[in-house]
């Protein structure tokens, strides 16, 4: 019964504690805002990547071949601008149909 009195009355840890909670709180509160930025960045690099993607020539033809006995008619596809794609886009701007909405502020980047 003593020991749990002592206990009780023991303030010692008690500045220590508080401290943690402090620096344990900035700690999750700047993790908070570094995840927040590696999302937009994330987002943003996507966006690069699909651009580069969307730049990517698909085009392709042959013309007919004919032999002694036999011929083949020729075949071609010509690559169209897909929804959203703008000619003088380059990287490291928002991408093209990607909002990214700053829920504090209530504004949007990206069209």
């Amino acid at each position: 019964m003593r020991v749990l009195t002592q206990l009780w009355r023991d303030e010692q840890g008690f500045v220590v504690s508080a401290e943690l909670v402090l620096i344990g709180t900035i700690l999750v509160i700047g993790m908070i805002i570094g995840l927040a930025t590696v999302r937009d960045q994330v987002v943003q690099e996507l966006g690069d990547f699909a651009l580069a993607i969307g730049q990517v020539n698909q085009s392709y033809s042959w013309s007919g071949i004919t032999g002694h006995t036999s011929s083949v008619a020729g075949s071609a596809f010509e690559d169209t601008s897909d929804f959203c794609d703008l000619a003088d886009q380059v990287g490291g701007e928002p991408p093209a149909c990607i909002a990214i909405v700053d829920a504090v502020a209530g504004e949007s980047s990206g069209t």
